[in-house]
């Protein structure tokens, strides 16, 4: 075995590499002194005597009095051994000790099982950048369908969603867009975007609310302030198959009044520009 592989062996039985080197030394000769071991093993001169006085004490070298002490190693079957026995009994208190911790814990983690928020399944954003991140999240979880009321103020305008263009590619994707949309050329570019990538759009006067309903069980939607009237966006995220449901139909009805991108187009923008 080549010498690397040796040291690398003899570390995972629990010596450091100081002291794998210097065991490897050991057994090439009946005995060394401190500062031959040092050279033999191309250890450092000022902690060779702390390696060997660990191997000594594992019980992998003996030391020899003499008008200068020398080290000798243990036969490597015993030595091995002793490794493997530190070993059973440091594994055998980690069992003990992993034992007596379940012990601990187990009678908490069962309480706390059996204590659930009843509304852990709702979710309040308020930071744009949070808002933006959870929307990501749930457009990369859709398996199926999307569906989207879409209005400002935006937390991410269409232009910019470029992960919504992949869902939209490869999924059941269908938004009803607020008119105002037609108000920005940016904005309108980015939703037409959307729909030359496969989807389903539809455009009203006027939405409720922002929503977002995925794969009928989670719903993400806005709440203004109805007093205050301002830009802040608040953000509610629902895991709840029955709202999500409910919803679906909402959405549907809205869907069924709404125009297509063309129609919406000739009525908002085309008939604007004709008659400036």
């Amino acid at each position: 075995m080549d010498a690397p592989r040796l040291i690398a062996r003899l570390t995972r039985l629990g010596l450091t590499s100081y002291e794998a080197r210097a065991y490897s030394a050991l057994v090439r000769r009946d005995s060394f002194t401190a500062a031959q071991v040092a050279r033999e093993a191309g250890l450092p001169r000022q902690r060779i005597y702390d390696v060997l006085g660990n191997l000594v004490q594992r019980g992998l070298a003996s030391a020899r009095p003499g008008h200068q002490v020398k080290y000798a190693a243990v036969a490597p079957e015993l030595a091995i051994a002793r490794l493997i026995a530190i070993q059973r009994e440091e594994l055998a208190e980690r069992e003990h000790d992993a034992a007596e911790i379940i012990e601990a814990l187990s009678p908490d983690y069962e309480a706390g099982q059996a204590h659930t928020d009843p509304l852990e399944y709702i979710e309040v954003l308020r930071d744009r950048g949070a808002i933006n991140e959870r929307f990501a999240e749930l457009q990369s979880q859709v398996k199926r369908e999307i569906l989207v009321f879409t209005k400002p103020p935006y937390a991410k305008p269409p232009q910019e969603n470029v992960e919504g263009l992949e869902v939209t590619r490869t999924h059941d994707a269908r938004s009803v867009y607020e008119a105002s949309i037609f108000d920005d050329p940016a904005t309108t570019e980015g939703v037409r975007r959307f729909v030359d990538a496969g989807e389903k759009a539809r455009f009203v006067d006027r939405l409720p609310l922002k929503l977002v309903i995925i794969d009928e069980t989670i719903v993400m939607f806005g709440m203004e302030d109805p007093v205050a009237n301002s830009e802040a966006l608040t953000i509610v995220v629902v895991e709840h198959p029955s709202l999500a449901q409910v919803l679906k139909i909402a959405f549907d009805t809205v869907w069924e009044r709404g125009l297509t991108f063309d129609q919406a187009y000739d009525r908002y923008v085309a008939r604007r520009t004709r008659t400036a």
